[in-house]
C-alpha cells in the first residue's frame, strides 16, 4: 500500500467528470487500498478518486466506523436539511458553512462489484454528498453559503 498525492483545487482535473469502474480487480483493489492510508494520514473523513488523480467513480469515507468504499455511487433519496462546516483535504486550511440533506439513500457497488444500498444521516449523508459531488466535478466552495475565517474557526 501506499499514500498518495492529493492535487489541490486550483488543479482542473478536480473540475471534471469521472467515468464509471468497469472493472473491479486487484488495480482497483490496489487503488482503494492506497486510498484508505492516505485517507489515514491526512487525518480526513473522505477522499474521492479524483483528489488523487483518477478519474472514476468512487470514493471512501471514515466517519468514525471504519473506511467504507462507494464504487459507481448514485444518491437514490435525499430528505431534509442541515447546515454544516464543511472542508476538503484539496481545499487545504479552507472551511465554509454549507447546506446538506440530513438523511441520503445510496446504491453503490463494493469492491467486488456487488451492489448495496445503505441509508445515512448526519456526518455521513454530509460526507456522501461532498464526496459524490467530486465525481461530479463539483467542489465544496462552490456551494457554500459563506466562507469562514481563521478567527471564527478557531471559536
Amino acid at each position: 500500500m501506499a499514500i498518495r498525492s492529493i492535487i489541490t483545487d486550483t488543479d482542473p482535473l478536480l473540475h471534471k467528470v469521472c467515468r464509471p469502474v468497469e472493472k473491479f480487480d486487484e488495480r482497483l483493489w490496489q487503488l482503494l487500498d492506497d486510498m484508505s492510508d492516505t485517507l489515514a494520514k491526512a487525518n480526513g473523513v473522505g477522499l474521492a478518486a479524483p483528489q488523487v488523480g483518477v478519474l472514476r467513480r468512487l470514493f471512501i469515507m471514515n466517519t468514525g466506523d471504519g473506511v467504507k468504499e462507494y464504487i459507481n455511487p448514485t444518491i437514490l433519496e435525499e430528505s431534509g436539511t442541515q447546515e454544516c462546516v464543511e472542508g476538503c483535504l484539496s481545499s487545504p486550511g479552507e472551511y465554509g458553512i454549507i447546506h446538506r440533506p440530513q438523511k441520503v439513500k445510496i446504491q453503490a457497488q463494493n469492491r467486488n462489484g456487488k451492489f448495496f444500498i445503505q441509508s445515512l444521516e448526519g456526518l455521513a449523508a454530509e460526507c456522501v454528498c461532498h464526496e459524490t459531488d467530486h465525481l461530479d466535478g463539483v467542489l465544496f466552495k462552490s456551494k457554500v453559503v459563506r466562507m469562514l475565517s481563521p478567527e471564527e474557526l478557531a471559536n
